[in-house]
């Protein structure tokens, strides 16, 4: 797929301003929210359309496309992971990411932090939750990743206590909305989402688990009313 840097730069601003009028509906700033362009469908041109356009946060799926589109594209990107990450993969994706917003469950959690910790550093990442299994009365997706609630507070306390969880740092939590794309089905899950960040709070008093990501191409303004801090956004970008 190859989209001309002319669409690229007009799609950005669409989307930019559909942002700032979700703020506006919402009492929010838009400097409050960062836009992570999706990037798996496209290839190096495309991403080095938008660092030039100063969109420098770049979202891929997969650890073996972002090896050589990483290689490959200009300097000042920050890269984010956002697909699932299969933990024999995870020292290839420390290695290419900025941060993970894929830790799904408790033993890929141990394995980024150990991992990390091998390094001598620590690596940021998001708590995928499926948010669709956490609400009350809903069944919840299971094609779908992500930790359930009494799963996350399991793994929350364990991060709080450090230990073998100390190479990670907890920056926020992860979710997506309903795989049907309904905006309004969504949203019921975004607010959960923030909701459970305040209980992690509650648990975590060390400070992190500042951002939400949440948010994509069908549903993006629904998350900017609900508090997210992290949109990902790939299909808007490159229609």
């Amino acid at each position: 797929m190859s989209v001309e840097p002319s669409r690229i730069a007009a799609n950005l601003a669409e989307v930019r301003g559909r942002v700032a009028a979700a703020c506006a509906r919402s009492g929010r700033r838009p400097e409050e929210l960062r836009l992570v362009a999706v990037t798996k469908t496209v290839g190096v041109e495309e991403i080095n359309s938008l660092l030039a356009l100063g969109q420098m946060d770049i979202g891929e799926s997969r650890v073996q496309d972002a090896l050589v589109k990483r290689a490959a594209a200009g300097p000042g990107a920050r890269w984010h992971m956002i697909g699932h990450l299969q933990r024999n993969k995870v020292k290839r994706a420390l290695e290419l990411f900025d941060a993970i917003h894929s830790v799904d469950s408790e033993r890929l959690a141990l394995t980024v932090s150990q991992e990390a910790l091998s390094k001598g550093t620590r690596a940021k990442a998001l708590l995928e939750v499926n948010t669709s299994a956490c609400l009350a009365g809903r069944q919840g997706e299971e094609s779908k990743f992500g930790l359930a609630e009494k799963e996350l507070f399991a793994l929350v306390r364990k991060l709080a206590d450090g230990g073998d969880f100390r190479g990670l740092e907890a920056v926020g939590l992860m979710t997506m909305g309903p795989l049907s794309g309904d905006p309004e089905a969504a949203r019921s899950c975004f607010r959960r989402l923030a909701q459970l960040r305040a209980k992690v709070g509650e648990i975590f008093r060390g400070g992190g688990f500042s951002e939400l990501s949440m948010g994509m191409t069908g549903d993006f303004e629904a998350a900017v009313e609900e508090g997210a801090t992290m949109l990902r956004i790939g299909t808007a970008l490159f229609k």
